[in-house]
């Protein structure tokens, strides 16, 4: 189908000019090479299609039904592939990215709103759910996830600095409970839980110093999914609240939060832009990558 195809755009080609020279010189191949290829679709069809004299070439009754066929439809394809063109020169298309509420806060939004004004034909949709999302089965272009978190097969790319966690209570939690000075006397406190999206278990809550890694399973009155929900638990002095820095930060600086085991908190992986590595990217995708890539 692709050598019919090669054939035809060589008869359109030389129809036209009437030349096997001048349409030689239009295709870049040599002239015996456009006469074999006009021979071989002439017996293939069975059809005279050229009607060759010493002084020019004009096209048979039958090459000019064919000609005023293909002619137009030759013309559509350059003009889809100039338009194809076109969009190298001027990114275009849509974007689908899944990504956890705070990373689309923090990393995403930042960088898309400069973007989508930069780039006003690109179309980006990004999906807030906290689970660990299939890209391929859910026709996603990219996901945005904690480093450690990145499956092997996808190619990562780092995006935000960094984390760390923090623990934290109010100050009227800590005057009535007194402050925890090891991991370890969490146990005798009301903390906090948080169920995890995807596994839906309640995780240990994680600390490391000095190489020792700790992971003390907490117990309390409260359990959440919600980063949201956690802060006003904790900032009510229901307990200890176990979070990401940033989330807690605004309320330590003004008095409201009163943060602990700070040495216990040492920094991990941000967050990474990760996509399947067998995938031919767009123009589009392409900017995108480069406006999100991390520079420290």
């Amino acid at each position: 189908m692709a050598k019919l195809y090669n054939d035809l755009a060589v008869f359109v080609a030389v129809a036209r000019e009437g030349s096997f020279t001048k349409a030689a010189a239009r295709l870049n191949v040599s002239q015996s090479a456009l006469s074999q290829t006009i021979k071989n679709l002439e017996e293939r069809l069975g059809l005279r299609l050229l009607a060759r004299t010493s002084r020019n070439i004009s096209a048979t009754e039958a090459g000019e039904r064919l000609l005023a066929s293909l002619g137009p439809r030759f013309e559509e394809i350059d003009a889809e592939l100039d338009s194809l063109m076109h969009l190298r020169e001027r990114p275009a298309g849509r974007i689908a990215i899944t990504s956890s509420q705070h990373a689309a806060d923090t990393i995403l939004w930042p960088v898309l709103e400069k973007f989508l004004r930069e780039y006003p034909e690109v179309k980006i949709e990004v999906i807030v759910d906290a689970t660990m999302v299939d890209l391929v089965a859910e026709r996603f272009d990219a996901g945005v996830r904690l480093g450690e978190q990145v499956e092997k097969d996808m190619i990562a790319m780092r995006i935000g600095p960094d984390l760390r966690m923090a623990v934290v209570g109010s100050p009227s939690y800590f005057e009535k409970q007194g402050l925890p000075v090891t991991p370890e006397d969490l146990t005798h406190h009301n903390c906090i839980n948080i169920r995890m999206p995807t596994s839906k278990a309640i995780n240990a809550w994680e600390f490391e110093k000095a190489g020792k890694i700790v992971n003390v399973r907490v117990d309390g009155q409260a359990v959440f999914n919600s980063g949201s929900l956690r802060i006003n638990a904790a900032l009510t002095g229901l307990g200890i609240a176990y979070m990401l820095e940033d989330y807690a930060q605004p309320y330590i600086e003004d008095g409201r939060l009163v943060r602990v085991l700070e040495d216990w908190c040492p920094p991990f992986a941000g967050y990474h832009l990760y996509y399947p590595s067998r995938r031919q990217h767009s123009p589009a995708f392409v900017l995108l990558l480069n406006a999100l890539r991390y520079r420290a």
